[in-house]
């Protein structure tokens, strides 16, 4: 038995009228697409960033309520306490004042919340706890909200 194969010619015509060819009105439609898409894709992004972003919420005295980043369940610690200024030989800028004396004071400092604008205001604060030399409790604040 012969196989038969069938050889496709190595000249092909050039001058035929091929539906696959990349015209100009073709490359303009998907230019217009891929822009199109690339907008409402953005938008969408930028918008579940904002809803997952930073929590806002405005008081009275024009203090945020909360401030930080959003979702309590991004940090593993947390401590209440009235906002004092003052660490404790250099370590944290803040701290806690807590029932139960110095010994209970948690010192803090934060990149992310200013927390000059809560002193004096009973806290709750979410962070991550480092070792401190001479801070019993050393934290970094991710997210505060006003107690009172």
């Amino acid at each position: 038995m012969e196989e038969q194969t069938t050889e496709s010619p190595v000249v092909h015509n050039l001058n035929g009228n091929n539906a696959n060819t990349f015209t100009l009105p073709r490359f303009l439609t998907l230019l217009v697409v891929i822009v199109v898409f690339g907008v409402v894709t953005g938008f969408i992004f930028s918008k579940l960033q904002s809803a997952g972003g930073t929590a806002s919420s405005q008081s009275q005295d024009n203090v945020q309520k909360t401030a930080g980043i959003a979702g309590k369940k991004n940090f593993k610690d947390k401590a209440e306490g009235v906002l004092q200024e003052g660490g404790i030989d250099g370590e944290g800028n803040f701290h806690l004042k807590r029932p139960g004396g110095e010994s209970q004071n948690v010192y803090l400092t934060s990149t992310t919340v200013d927390l000059s604008e809560y002193v004096g205001k009973k806290v709750r604060v979410w962070g991550e706890t480092f070792e401190g030399e001479k801070a019993g409790w050393l934290m970094d604040v991710g997210l505060v909200e006003i107690l009172q």
